[in-house]
């Protein structure tokens, strides 16, 4: 089994822009799900989304570093005990940004919910992209 996710993408933006978008509570929770989140080494966030038809989803952890361009934080689903971590990094291209997106420690759950879990976190991490990447597209028409 595969334990790392790993995403790729350049975006069109200054790097700032993408910094705010993955690091401020209020963006964050504009084009991924509503977040109670600060980009401070050993802050608490919780992100937790609109209920549906399958429940309520929140996740928490424990913001690990957030020097320029890296952020790393845990990564606990709600009803488990077990913890993965997300880590961003940015790439100043010039014209451009480079985000690049890992989640690793997937394999601490057990057995077949280890190839689950990586499966809704790889899809999941996909819809997050795109999420992403249409919301700073909206920022771009917006100004």
């Amino acid at each position: 089994m595969n334990k790392t996710i790993t995403k790729e993408k350049v975006f069109n933006h200054p790097i700032d822009q993408i910094w705010n978008a993955i690091t401020k509570a209020e963006e964050i929770s504009t084009w991924f799900i509503k977040a109670d989140f600060k980009a401070e080494k050993g802050f608490n966030y919780t992100f937790k989304s609109e209920p549906n038809e399958k429940g309520c989803t929140v996740i928490s952890g424990t913001v690990k570093e957030a020097s320029p361009y890296v952020l790393v934080y845990t990564w606990i689903v709600a009803d488990t005990k077990v913890e993965t971590t997300v880590t961003w990094t940015l790439e100043d291209l010039g014209n451009s940004t480079k985000l690049s997106l890992e989640h690793s420690g997937i394999e601490n759950y057990a057995g077949e919910t280890a190839i689950a879990m990586f499966e809704s976190f790889n899809g999941g991490w996909d819809n997050c992209i795109n999420g992403l990447t249409n919301y700073l597209k909206e920022e771009v028409n917006a100004r």
